[in-house]
């Protein structure tokens, strides 16, 4: 196999009908170190509309357990990418998130912003930094994506294009990015998090350095001093010189999920998808109505 055959495969596919497929294979075939890094950064950029990073404050989800938080977010959405949304791994990671979203007063706008992240800055980051760019059948078949995803999670009035997700999540950025403390305490734990997993004497070199990764407006709804030119120089230059690196090595064989990413650690021995994520005790906030805390239909999973 040839460095650009699987993109030749890719090609042959429809968007609107293996929209599935494509994401798949480009995902965790083409792109899987990128996609990861682009969804991190895709998942931090909604701490900076204030009812979304100050309501994960009020958790204390992903500032006390932040670790846990970053592992089964990952292994949630990650479930339905590598079993497909008929699948009942997929059905169960899909009603877990529900029953998540429902426990919260969270705004369909908010959630359709985060859907729109998901959808676009996977693609600019490759536009930056990716050993190719995503060709548009590939953006078309990622929106098609998480489109669906989007209407298995109620979410309305989703976008219909890329270029449609690209005007909300720009737009809505632009309404309502700004400041709020305690979206800078999940913010500033996120970043704590990124840096401990790293050995600690370059810990202070990876925060510095994804913050060297974050445009000024994202910067200033955190209020992060920005960092110098040439730190943020030596970053994205090196990440671009790593795209380069990877065009020359031959194509992935075995598909990457997120399970396999060394960066997921809360379960050393698997995990049962069902077991995912928070379960809110009733009157305490949370949902009023209790949900059994093993789905019918979940499977097992290997270690991560």
């Amino acid at each position: 196999m040839q460095r650009y055959d699987r993109l030749r495969e890719i090609l042959r596919l429809d968007p609107d009908k293996d929209f599935l497929a494509i994401y798949r294979l480009t995902a965790t075939y083409e792109f899987p170190w990128d996609f990861t890094r682009a969804l991190e950064l895709a998942l931090f950029r909604t701490y900076a509309v204030p009812s979304i990073g100050g309501l994960l404050a009020e958790t204390a989800e992903f500032t006390d357990r932040t670790q846990k938080r970053y592992d089964d977010t990952a292994l949630l959405l990650d479930a339905v990418v590598e079993h497909g949304f008929e699948s009942d791994t997929a059905r169960t990671a899909i009603r877990r998130v529900n029953q998540m979203h429902r426990s919260y007063d969270i705004s369909n706008d908010d959630m359709r912003y985060v859907l729109s992240t998901f959808v676009v800055i996977p693609a600019r980051w490759l536009d930056a930094y990716g050993w190719r760019p995503l060709t548009h059948h590939e953006r078309r078949a990622c929106a098609n994506y998480y489109a669906t995803l989007g209407r298995h999670l109620g979410i309305t009035d989703i976008p219909g294009s890329y270029e449609e997700f690209e005007s909300t999540l720009d737009a809505y950025e632009e309404a309502h990015f700004g400041w709020d403390e305690g979206a800078r305490r999940v913010a500033d734990s996120t970043l704590d998090l990124m840096a401990s997993w790293y050995p600690a004497p370059v810990a202070p070199a990876v925060r510095r350095a994804s913050l060297a990764l974050l445009d000024e407006s994202l910067l200033g709804a955190f209020r992060y001093e920005t960092p110098r030119a040439p730190v943020r120089r030596l970053v994205q230059g090196a990440l671009w010189l790593r795209g380069r690196a990877v065009r020359l090595l031959p194509p992935r064989r075995a598909p990457h999920y997120a399970r396999q990413n060394p960066e997921i650690k809360g379960y050393p021995d698997g995990y049962d998808v069902g077991e995912l994520g928070t379960f809110p005790v009733p009157g305490s906030g949370g949902c009023p109505v209790p949900h059994p805390r093993r789905p019918a239909g979940a499977e097992a999973q290997p270690p991560a």
